[in-house]
């Protein structure tokens, strides 16, 4: 009998989506596909390989309403939000990383020696394993998955089984723009076939975006073998805001990236330090700002603020609360503010804290929900040490006026991206990465072909 996957939906705790997973066998053939498909699209002028991607994207923009609406289903962020991760962040990384690959992989030329033609060659790996989580399933999923084509690569795709109908968009649209059979695939795995998958020595690179644990699990699972993952993991990313700050849009845009997609970011912002001269000013305008958000159903285009992707991780954002209050934090958030808010279900209001440290949980491990600790510093020293004391270092921001300080507070801080006047985004042109227990290796800008190609060096005597 063929085993299922089910996706619930936290909209209203229904089945959304059933569908069968892959049987080993099934992994084998797709794996065998994929590897005779790469034969020829390595071969394939780059210029053909950008306009399939191009008109996969245009789909995609085509299609957005039916593909916003099913993404709110499968993850519960609010349809008002939905549209903008395709016609916004994805359709701008995709089409970034298409119009540089010319320019990414081309032959790199050594100095001239007489009698000799001599370069580096930027070969396709063959193919790659794509392992995307439902957060922002579109968005960390681009990536990989435009770059690894443009590169002359065939991609196998694995999505989250909450959100499987994305991996299935992505099939559907690559058809559509005309893409050759078994150049882009999808499968609905178990671990144990993702273990398979990764343990094949058909794969030649694995893409992954999840948990830390689920980082190791993919790396325990590669560790036989010589072939590179890149890992996009956990973030417990700060905001730093200090006295010479622009307080009205300081508050704005870091209570948005705090609780934009009900916390659930790698990279958004789930603490928060303010120095003390401004301190009280920065509360008072976060809270007040809080307060406005309108937690309920994500169909609803008056909702601002969707419920958690499922109750446990609700239950864990709770037990962070609950944890700081004991410890001696202040929750300034009336749960009652916010009708939907409901234990027992994936509906939680958003909450800030104070009086907070880094004995608390809610400060030092990845809540990823709609809950941020605010702590008063004296000094940018001391900001600079609360920034870096944590296993993660995905992104980290400043809010300061002063761009040659903050230029300089960057450099002490540990972190894959620094901000100033922003956070919660990924600029197409700059590297993502991360560093400690956030991952390692590098999606995004020309440095993102680097992971996808391998050197191969031509060596050729001319006059002999």
């Amino acid at each position: 009998m063929t085993a299922t996957q089910r996706t619930i939906t936290p909209v209203d705790g229904s089945l959304y989506v059933e569908r069968p997973l892959a049987t080993e066998a099934e992994i084998d053939t797709a794996l065998g596909r994929a590897v005779d498909a790469q034969r020829d699209w390595k071969h394939t002028p780059i210029e053909e390989r950008a306009a399939i991607c191009e008109r996969a994207v245009q789909y995609m923009l085509d299609n957005v309403d039916a593909v916003a609406a099913e993404l709110s289903w499968q993850m519960g962020r609010p349809i008002r939000y939905s549209p903008g991760e395709i016609t916004r962040g994805f359709q701008e990384r995709a089409r970034h990383m298409v119009a540089i690959a010319p320019d990414a992989l081309r032959d790199l030329p050594t100095a001239p020696k007489d009698g000799f033609q001599r370069f580096i060659r930027r070969e396709p790996l063959g193919v790659v394993l794509v392992l995307a989580p439902w957060n922002y399933p579109y968005l960390t999923s681009v990536n990989s998955i435009v770059p690894a084509l443009m590169a002359g690569n065939t991609v196998v795709l694995k999505h989250s089984n909450q959100t499987p109908l994305v991996a299935e968009r992505y099939t559907e649209a690559f058809r559509a723009a005309g893409i050759p059979e078994g150049v882009i695939q999808h499968l609905h795995m178990t671990h144990t076939g993702v273990n398979q998958a990764i343990g094949d020595e058909r794969v030649a690179f694995v893409a992954f975006t999840g948990s830390v644990p689920g980082g190791h699990a993919v790396q325990a699972a590669a560790s036989q073998r010589f072939i590179a993952t890149g890992m996009e993991l956990g973030g417990k990313d700060p905001a730093y805001v200090r006295p010479d700050v622009n307080m009205a849009h300081a508050i704005e845009n870091v209570v948005d990236g705090a609780f934009f997609n009900s916390g659930q970011s790698c990279c958004g912002v789930e603490r928060i330090y303010v120095h003390q001269d401004v301190y009280d000013e920065f509360v008072e305008g976060a809270v007040e700002l809080t307060r406005q958000y309108v937690l309920g159903n994500p169909l609803d285009p008056a909702t601002t603020l969707g419920p958690m992707v499922r109750t446990s991780a609700a239950d864990v954002v709770r037990q962070h609360i609950a944890q700081a209050v004991q410890k001696g934090a202040k929750a300034l958030i009336d749960p009652a503010l916010f009708p939907a808010n409901q234990d027992g279900t994936p509906y939680l209001a958003p909450q800030i804290l104070v009086d907070v440290d880094h004995s608390m949980d809610v400060m030092m491990e990845e809540s990823f929900g709609p809950v941020v600790g605010i702590m008063k510093v004296k000094d940018d020293d001391e900001a600079i040490a609360l920034m870096n004391d944590s296993l993660y270092g995905l992104t980290a921001s400043i809010w300061t006026q002063d761009v040659d300080q903050a230029i300089h507070i960057g450099d002490n801080v540990n972190t894959g991206t620094w901000y100033m006047n922003r956070c919660d985004y990924l600029d197409p042109e700059l590297a993502w990465t991360g560093v400690k227990d956030s991952g390692r290796g590098c999606t995004l800008s020309v440095l993102g072909y680097e992971s996808l190609t391998r050197p191969k060096s031509f060596h050729l005597r001319v006059e002999v």
